[in-house]
């Protein structure tokens, strides 16, 4: 019969998160582990077979916070303004101190690395993750322009997301820019014109 554990999960992945969230997936080892998690090498592997286990249940926390972030543009009928809003509070998030803000986006973090080129399951979260924030942005934009044509709306879509997942990139390195990127996406809410039809 296998132990029982003796620790708060949700608590362990949140601290495995932060480590690996500043350091990536590479760069973390086990003894990086232990010490955030306060959890011994043995009881670590016991609960998520190896690092990589432990990553997978970081990453799957990640998504379900994330959700919750875009919850108001998930909505069956999301208010006018649930694009901006969610776009000012990433911009408040990334004019303080959180991890967000000296880290940016884990998930598009990982993307960049060689792990996720060869490991087609991680490519998989990413690019999972990054269909659902260009889902909940085009449902965002529907809301906020319900006068643009499809294709328009769409456009528009494609433009706001690439500026969110601008500033999500860049703000490990350049926070000015991750903050003039999200300021940009309300201007182009309220700046896009419908397509012209053609006669």
């Amino acid at each position: 019969m296998g132990r029982t554990a003796t620790f708060d999960r949700d608590a362990v992945v949140r601290a495995a998160r932060d480590v690996f969230w500043e350091r990536g997936y590479a760069d973390t080892g086990i003894t990086d582990l232990e010490e955030a998690t306060g959890l011994g090498r043995s009881s670590l592997y016991h609960a998520f077979a190896a690092k990589r286990g432990l990553f997978e249940a970081v990453v799957q926390a990640y998504l379900v916070d994330a959700r919750a972030e875009w919850a108001g543009l998930r909505e069956a009928r999301p208010a006018p303004d649930a694009l901006e809003r969610y776009v000012a509070e990433l911009a408040a998030g990334f004019a303080g101190a959180s991890l967000r803000a000296r880290a940016g986006c884990l998930l598009l973090n990982v993307a960049s690395t060689a792990a996720a080129v060869e490991d087609g399951a991680l490519n998989d979260l990413v690019v999972q993750y990054v269909g659902e924030l260009r889902t909940a942005i085009r449902s965002g934009v529907g809301a906020r322009r319900p006068d643009l044509g499809d294709a328009s709306a769409d456009d528009l879509a494609r433009v706001c997301a690439a500026l969110v997942i601008s500033a999500l990139t860049s703000a490990r390195t350049d926070g000015d820019a991750a903050g003039r990127d999200l300021a940009a996406v309300p201007a182009a809410l309220r700046a896009w014109c419908d397509a012209p039809t053609s006669t």
